[in-house]
């Protein structure tokens, strides 16, 4: 059966049928490249690159804490990347005159989000859930996922959120560790 479809999609490829569109929606082991599919098999990920340095260690030395600008850590599942009105929200009175700040009062005058990347997440392919609410309530500190941020200026991925090193949380948290707590 495979063998007709082979011949048919050939057939059609040499008839100057337009190929089957690619559908993002949908999940599939395919890369647009060998080094991308290389990178993925090897669960190796670019650094991020922020557009402006955001200094994570100054906002938390003025006692700032992580809801303050994440502020749906504690509602749900992502803890969300602020948004460029949260930061204004200090900034349109705080520090006015430092370059940085002059940076996003620019994003804000022109009503653009700050193109912040995620740094840490997990790739479709693992098929995980993660929901930051349940790590708040169950008084999970944000430096035993992501890292001591207080002595980062600017967030970089030093935790590797392996499987082991979920399960082994778990297990000294005496948390569920049934597949279905984590993964779909």
């Amino acid at each position: 059966m495979r063998w007709l479809v082979a011949l048919w999609v050939l057939g059609a490829a040499a008839c100057g049928a337009p190929p089957a569109p690619v559908s993002s929606a949908v999940f599939t082991p395919a890369h647009r490249t060998m080094g991308e599919a290389a990178r993925a098999f090897f669960a190796i990920r670019s650094k991020a690159e922020q557009p402006i340095p955001f200094p994570h260690k100054t906002h938390i030395e003025k006692k700032a804490e992580c809801v303050d600008c994440h502020e749906s850590v504690e509602k749900g599942p992502i803890a969300g990347i602020p948004s460029v009105k949260t930061c204004m929200i200090c900034h349109s009175q705080i520090a006015t005159d430092r370059p940085l700040i002059k940076q996003v009062t620019d994003y804000s005058d022109k009503g653009i989000e700050i193109p912040w990347q995620r740094v840490y997440g997990f790739t479709r392919e693992a098929h995980v859930r993660f929901n930051h609410a349940p790590h708040i309530r169950a008084g999970v500190d944000c430096a035993t996922c992501h890292g001591d941020i207080a002595k980062q200026t600017v967030a970089e991925r030093s935790v590797d959120h392996s499987m082991g090193f979920c399960v082994n949380c778990h297990r000294e948290k005496k948390a569920s560790n049934d597949c279905l707590t984590c993964h779909y």
